[in-house]
């Protein structure tokens, strides 16, 4: 059986990379539109988990976007839609409390085939949910009919939803992990399986090259349909990291969201520094099932998917203690995966599995 790849179900990272290069570079012309010190200016260049613009004295307003992708497919295959919505807080959320900022209100654009309303009753029931483990208020959004220009997996059913997030933090606050040092230790928050990642490559693995469908049961999922394997909402770990940020003698070096590209979101911080991930749970039976049905190479599941961790929280040695009391105190499992070595090449080695990862590359291969 011939390997199945990323770029081969649909997804070209490094394509991708070179055609962003021309939009971003318009993006950052616009820095130039608003001095600094004015409100509106920018204060982080593009490419960090989210962005911040100052608003007064030492404040900004913290802002990101993202969508759910085509796991939106998967739930118009189960003609299920009440996830969803939780997926699109989620992606937003996860990234701004990245930068230690607190999420505070989120807008979404709904676009559709067919504005029927049980699809629209079911989205909003899961952004009221996704709301509500973040705290956020949703003011406001926009819905576009516009079924010319969509196509699903089902007729009629074919939808699109995006959102944008705002958050606050103190400029003086704002968390790019400069300040990671060799030595300290990685917490990884766990996932509830595939989150909302590399779908395009689960999809080709698990329903086109596997034969399943949405309704069948295997073995490995203890009963449950894969239809409601794959769509189990993306986790908000909006809880536990603000009351984290708000402990006092609590140093937090760096704050990563585990989502495409696996864990070389890592690799983000500002600080010269690489992690060795040497105590890594075993994933979810989800990744496997995609591995064995795609005959996916590891290196493919590694760059695709979070792998069973969400979520990372990089602390002084001997503070991992406090991070895995606060996850538990709000439900979450968590435990200390790997720990901080000095590396230019901001490398992230996996241990386990025999990986390296060169976020430069955007590549895991074997070491």
């Amino acid at each position: 059986m011939t390997d199945l790849s990323y770029g081969a179900s649909g997804v070209d990272v490094v394509r991708e990379e070179k055609a962003l290069a021309g939009l971003v570079g318009w993006a950052r012309k616009t820095f130039a539109l608003r001095r600094n010190g004015e409100p509106g200016s920018s204060v982080l260049d593009i490419g960090y988990f989210a962005n911040v613009v100052e608003i007064a004295p030492n404040l900004g307003l913290a802002v990101s976007a993202d969508g759910v992708g085509t796991k939106l497919l998967v739930a118009q295959l189960a003609d299920r839609y009440d996830t969803v919505g939780i997926d699109l807080v989620a992606m937003n959320v996860n990234d701004l409390i990245c930068l230690g900022a607190e999420p505070v209100s989120l807008l979404d654009y709904l676009a559709v085939e067919d504005p029927d309303p049980r699809l629209l009753d079911e989205i909003g029931k899961g952004l009221y949910a996704g709301c509500e483990q973040a705290r956020i208020t949703l003011p406001g959004g926009e819905l576009a009919q516009i079924g010319s220009m969509l196509k699903g997996a089902v007729p009629g059913r074919a939808f699109d939803v995006a959102g944008f997030v705002v958050g606050l933090v103190a400029l003086d606050r704002i968390n790019t992990g400069k300040d990671v040092r060799p030595g300290d230790v990685v917490v990884g928050f766990h996932s509830t399986g595939l989150h909302s990642n590399g779908y395009s490559l689960a999809r080709k693995a698990l329903l086109d090259k596997g034969g399943m469908k949405v309704g069948d049961r295997p073995p490995e999922l203890g009963g449950k349909t894969l239809g409601d394997a794959l769509l189990e909402p993306t986790r908000i770990y909006v809880r536990p990291v603000l009351e984290l940020l708000k402990t006092k003698g609590l140093r937090i070096g760096a704050l990563a969201h585990i989502t495409g590209d696996g864990f070389l979101n890592m690799a983000r911080i500002e600080a010269p520094m690489g992690f060795v991930l040497d105590k890594l749970p075993e994933p979810p039976a989800i990744f496997e099932l995609v591995r064995k049905k795609g005959n996916v190479p590891i290196e493919e599941l590694y760059l695709a998917f979070n792998m069973g961790i969400g979520f990372t929280v990089t602390v002084g040695p001997g503070d991992e203690k406090t991070v895995l009391d606060v996850a538990r105190k709000h439900g979450y499992a968590a435990q200390k995966i790997g720990h901080v070595v000095a590396d230019e090449k901001r490398r992230i080695r996996l241990p386990r599995v025999g990986l390296v990862g060169d976020a430069d590359a955007r590549q895991f291969s074997k070491e």
